[in-house]
């Protein structure tokens, strides 16, 4: 998995302090961004047999051109499958038609809580 590239240090800047919804991030491609999206859908924490995107472990979905950035948390840092998810979800995102490179980022700020999940995923939890 490549790093950030030279640009890295603007991208971060700009998104440091920003919490973002993965339905609202930046997209030059409306088509490609829920491709992508549809793809993370397919990122299933094995544990629990839910989608990153339901956990709400996706804090950001940028795509710019054909690149995509994502900044993807954990439910806990002692999460056991943590790699395995961060490999899947660059390798399914990669796989989308007209992705160029993908960047997925694990990031710890904010930390995540139940609250993020969606309202799916409550329920298949039998919290809702």
């Amino acid at each position: 998995m490549e790093g950030f590239g030279s640009d890295w240090y603007e991208w971060a800047e700009e998104r440091m302090t920003a919490t973002h919804d993965p339905n609202q991030s930046t997209s030059d491609s409306p088509e490609l961004r829920a491709a992508v999206l549809a793809a993370l859908h397919k990122v299933e924490d094995p544990e629990l047999g839910i989608d990153v995107v339901e956990l709400g472990l996706v804090y950001a979905l940028d795509v710019i051109g054909n690149d995509v950035r994502v900044k993807l948390s954990m439910t806990t840092p002692a999460c056991p499958v943590g790699e395995h998810l961060l490999v899947e979800a660059t390798l399914r995102i990669e796989a989308v038609a007209g992705v160029r490179s993908a960047d997925v980022q694990l990031v710890w700020e904010p930390a995540w809580t139940p609250e993020r999940m969606t309202d799916k995923a409550r329920a298949a939890l039998g919290w809702g």
